[in-house]
């Protein structure tokens, strides 16, 4: 091919993809600002160029879009919003599933449209919404280093959907000041816009032209035309946001013959100030922290090591993809009752910044890891947290340092700082390092059984952790190395482990496409084979007398993963394993099988997920493996009711079993959950949850374990009505039964509370 017409073809290529790229119309001052309702009528989406290059992304990639799905975009840019309208065909639109949800539960089982919007213009995080054909919304941040959504965060924000004969469109209005983005010397903002259409196959449509080679679901968010203007006259604009709040709480408990009763009014308030685009302060003064929806119980009891629970609180999510960092660096949960904070982000072209100080009144478990498992202490004294938190970007890698600091009023201290490193060698791979050291000191006390006081020495210790993943088009490799000394303690961090170093390799072999045989044949979207790897070995502990060289675990998975249609996803591998209970305990043999189905049967049962291991398990109380198994089935329906409200029913069923020699029971631990939500409108509706646990184990005097059977049974009712952005009104009544053992008093608490908040801009 001679120069001159390589040259033309490189042109021709570029100009296509000039047309391609996303452009947004700047609508006139003297135009009135956009109704949000849905409905794309008015003289500026006349106006606003017309995207529609929407592309196959699942099940199959780079592939056209199903005849008569055709799939629009278009950008208006007002004066101190970016307003997107979609437009979504359907040749079946009696077909689309569109249910009324909560927020936030916008999955793949629904009609839906999306927009991802990288104001940074790294492609390194985007913030993301989510609107289903009924107006229902979810967002949050997406990250690209983990490629994974994280649903925390809440913009403030407006959507509305409306349905027509030939399927459905969506207005989506973004203030500029939710978008989060450097004062000077930024890039060109990016966006993504997508689509799914949950019919047999689920098809996932995209505006950009990703592959599953990529390394994150960001990798080719393209640049927004259009926006210059939009963006140098939004940078000065000032914002200053208070959302007061008022709690009433009046609450009951009763033990045997004890009893007591509380009634409280607590006012408190989150400020926001954004005085340019680049530095946002938030403070929180008084809140309250109480969950309206409590968190999904995990089997504790069985379990040695501590487990994450996500975050939900407003404070700790202002610019999360800043504080990057995992829960082993920092765990907001860590802080309890915080009476006050103070917050400021910075994000600037080449570098961002966050500082955050919180005084915690106390009341809360710290985690005291171990080799062999998590210990807890009780925070019964005041204390200060602070973090600093610091990265500059390169091109293809980012620096970042960590300072952590927790003080106790006249009790421990506890510092940490810490450095990590991302670096992107090539489009398929990256390598991440963190290192972390810590200081922890005190007065010195021995432990306290009967508070749960694990004592308080002083001690020193590091943290380090090495991730490098390597993607092609059939390989998948990953690897991990971690290294934590005895003697590290991260009191703003969740590290349920000490004293171990653990390796940790996983090699995905990928087919793609493939037609499974067998008297069941079906396709598979995607299909892989996987072998996963894990060595645990203890680090010498002096202190509890643990030698170093120990095994505590070792892991070898070998295993099929694949998709299908509705959504089905499913893995099965054989386990191969063993692990110690204790430092002076055997390494016990455990083999067995492991077996996961998740899949959206029909437009009203939306998920049905089966997780199963059967085979030799170890029951660490009694430090031996003997045969049991572990179920998990969890089923979620959904039903639209003749007056238009909606109906969302969750079922969830875990227990975990294990044998004696003898053959009878040893130990079981299970929990029930239903949640079950009437949406009377997209604004009020009505939840109730059940939620009971329970666990039992067998007398054994040889070995000096005694029998057990401790229950929790807990009801909540909450009403919500939300008035609009940042707006909202929730009453209800929780009540809570915890028996701890036969023969043992009951304790009853019960709360009745309401909470109103609302929001104060200028």
């Amino acid at each position: 091919m001679s120069r001159g017409r390589l040259a033309a073809l490189l042109l021709g290529a570029q100009c296509a993809l000039a047309a391609a790229q996303p452009v947004a119309w700047r609508a006139p001052a003297s135009l009135a600002p956009l109704r949000i309702d849905g409905a794309l009528d008015e003289e500026a989406w006349a106006q606003a160029p017309v995207h529609d290059r929407f592309g196959q992304f699942l099940p199959v990639e780079l592939t056209d879009a199903p005849a008569g799905y055709r799939t629009t975009l278009q950008i208006v840019a007002e004066e101190h919003a970016l307003v997107f309208g979609l437009r979504a065909w359907d040749p079946r639109p009696e077909e689309i599933r569109a249910p009324l949800m909560r927020r936030d539960q916008v999955k793949r089982d629904q009609d839906f449209v999306m927009v991802l919007v990288d104001a940074v213009g790294s492609r390194r995080a985007a913030q993301f919404w989510r609107v289903n054909a009924s107006g229902t919304l979810a967002d949050g941040v997406f990250k690209a280093e983990e490629d994974a959504e994280d649903f925390s965060p809440d913009f403030e924000v407006e959507a509305a959907a409306r349905r027509l004969p030939d399927g459905y469109s969506v207005e989506l209005r973004v203030p500029l000041l939710a978008l989060r983005y450097p004062y000077e010397g930024g890039r060109p903002w990016r966006v993504m816009a997508g689509r799914s259409i949950p019919r047999d196959a689920s098809v996932l449509l995209l505006s950009a032209p990703l592959t599953k080679d990529a390394l994150s679901f960001i990798a080719e968010l393209e640049e927004i035309g259009g926006l210059e203007e939009t963006v140098a006259a939004a940078r000065d604009h000032a914002l200053l946001s208070v959302r007061p709040e008022l709690t009433l709480r009046a609450t009951r408990e009763r033990t045997g013959a004890a009893r007591t009763r509380d009634q409280e009014a607590a006012l408190g308030a989150e400020i926001k100030w954004r005085p340019r685009a680049d530095w946002v302060f938030d403070a929180t003064l008084n809140p309250d922290f109480s969950q309206v929806e409590l968190d999904v119980p995990q089997l504790a009891a069985s379990r040695r090591f501590a487990l994450v629970v996500p975050e939900k609180r407003p404070f700790f999510l202002e610019s999360t993809d800043v504080l990057d960092l995992s829960p082993a660096a920092y765990y907001s949960r860590s802080i309890t009752d915080p009476g006050w904070g103070l917050r400021a982000t910075w994000r600037g072209a080449r570098a961002d910044a966050t500082a955050l100080t919180l005084r915690d009144d106390g009341g809360g478990t710290q985690l005291d890891p171990g080799a062999f498992g998590t210990g807890t202490r009780v925070q019964q004294r005041r204390a200060q947290a602070t973090l600093l938190r610091g990265r500059w970007h390169a091109e293809d890698a980012t620096t970042g340092l960590l300072v952590s600091t927790r003080d106790e009023v006249d009790g421990e201290s506890n510092q940490v700082l810490g450095a990590d490193w991302w670096w992107r060698p090539a489009e398929n791979g990256q390598l991440r390092l963190r290192a972390m050291a810590s200081n922890t000191s005190g007065p010195v006390r021995p432990a306290d059984p009967s508070t749960g006081d694990m004592g308080l020495p002083a001690q020193r210790g590091r943290h380090l952790h090495a991730v490098w993943a390597l993607r092609s088009p059939r390989w998948n490799w990953n690897a991990e190395a971690l290294d934590i000394s005895p003697g590290f303690r991260h009191r703003n961090g969740f590290v349920e482990r000490a004293g171990v170093r653990v390796l940790q390799n996983e090699l995905i072999r990928r087919w793609g496409e493939v037609e499974v045989p067998g008297p069941l044949p079906f396709t598979a979207y995607e299909f892989e084979n996987y072998l996963w790897w894990q060595q645990q070995v203890t680090l010498p502990d002096p202190v509890n007398g643990i030698p170093g060289g120990q095994t505590v675990g070792r892991y070898w998975h070998p295993g099929l993963w694949w998709t299908a249609a509705r959504n089905t996803e499913a893995f099965v591998h054989l386990r191969l394993e063993a692990e110690r209970a204790r430092a002076d305990g055997r390494l016990h043999p455990l083999r067995g099988l492991a077996f996961s189905v998740m899949s959206n049967p029909a437009p009203w049962l939306t998920k049905l997920q089966l997780d199963m291991t059967l085979g030799r398990l170890l029951d660490a109380e009694a430090d031996r493996a003997a045969p049991g198994r572990t179920i998990l089935l969890e089923a979620q329906w959904r039903a639209g009711l003749p007056n238009g409200w909606g109906l969302e029913s969750e079922h969830r069923v875990e227990q975990t079993a294990v044998e004696r020699p003898d053959g009878a029971r040893a130990f079981t631990d299970g929990a029930l959950r239903w949640l079950g939500v009437l949406h009377v409108d997209a604004r009020d509706s009505l939840r109730a949850l059940w939620q009971r646990t329970r666990y039992r184990r067998s007398e054994e005097p040889a070995l000096g374990l005694e029998g057990a059977d401790a229950r929790t049974h807990i009801t909540s009712l909450v009403f919500q009505r939300r008035f609009g952005v940042g707006r909202s009104l929730s009453a209800g009544l929780t009540r809570e039964v915890e028996q701890p053992g036969p023969g043992q008093p009951a304790t009853r608490r019960s709360e009745l509370f309401a909470k109103w908040s609302f929001v104060i801009d200028r």
